[in-house]
């Protein structure tokens, strides 16, 4: 039976790390504040902000909601973000993509709009320039791939001298997870949609992530014994049960009947790398009030 990677255990470490450092920033008259840039009532968007308002409270983290109608214009999207720049009293931004369809195209310029300072959650080019040049000073890596950094810390997880693989280049997960790893001092490599032979190239891994975003895709055939795998996807699978003892709920990439019995570690889905992310963010708040 493979070890639980639980994500519970990592976020309570780390919020009882950042609640302590949220008061000594209090104790010298700054008051750790996020931002919420909201276009529209998206409901994931909506489920998103009240877990992160709750998670922010917990920490002593102020919020600051600003919400424009679904129909909002491009001007009036950066004028806000001007706004929200030049308030020295806000010290990180999390903006909810996707943008609505009529801003979609200029997306790119609004996110690079935010002060890289604030950009807690990597929307700019800076930011992700600052990931692949392993420089934190430029902005923050994003949420979701900085939580499984810190998933691998908590547990011990050397990766030093380790053959990692990632599953999925995407610039919000696989990419930079890729960059963080290889900080780590990992032998990268990542599988992507024309990666032949995936399955063999996954199962010489030491440290398995897999970003595809695609419900069943890791198999037993994807694993060997003594591998750690972070599933860091979320999927909906009509056919699991849920806790209403019916059908439905979240699941990862992995079939995990078949693939907790035979590596070392894992982290579940639901619990576990989902579970820290937002965790992240709060983190990520504090060191942007810590560097202001």
């Amino acid at each position: 039976m493979a070890k639980q990677l639980l994500g519970k255990e990592v976020t309570d470490a780390l919020n009882a790390k950042l609640i302590e450092r949220a008061n000594a920033l209090k104790e010298k008259g700054v008051v750790p504040t996020l931002g919420i840039v909201r276009v529209g009532e998206n409901p994931s968007d909506l489920s998103y902000e009240k877990g992160a308002t709750k998670r922010a409270e917990l920490i002593g983290i102020n919020v600051q909601k600003f919400v424009l109608p679904e129909d909002a214009s491009k001007e009036d999207l950066l004028k806000l973000i001007d706004e929200i720049n030049a308030n020295d009293a806000i010290h990180g931004v999390l903006m909810f993509r996707p943008l609505p369809k009529h801003l979609k195209a200029d997306q790119n310029e609004i996110c690079n709009r935010l002060d890289p300072k604030k950009d807690v959650d990597c929307m700019t080019d800076l930011s992700n320039a600052g990931v692949f040049e392993g420089r934190s000073d430029l902005g923050f890596a994003p949420c979701t791939p900085a939580a499984c950094m810190e998933i691998l810390d908590y547990y011990g997880i050397d990766c030093k001298g380790k053959n990692a693989v990632v599953i999925g280049r995407s610039l919000v997960v696989g990419k930079p997870a890729a960059m963080m790893l290889m900080g780590k001092n990992a032998t990268v490599t990542v599988c992507h949609t024309k990666t032949v032979n995936t399955a063999e190239v996954c199962r010489k891994a030491d440290i398995l992530v897999s970003a595809a975003g695609v419900l069943n895709s890791l198999t037993k055939d994807y694993v060997r014994p003594g591998q750690v795998v972070i599933d860091v996807s979320i999927n909906w699978d009509e056919n699991k049960p849920n806790a209403r003892g019916g059908l439905g709920a979240i699941a990862g990439d992995a079939v995990y009947a078949e693939v907790e019995p035979i590596v070392e570690a894992i982290t579940p889905v639901p619990g576990g790398v989902g579970s820290v992310t937002t965790s992240v963010l709060m983190k990520h708040v504090i060191e942007a009030a810590e560097r202001v």
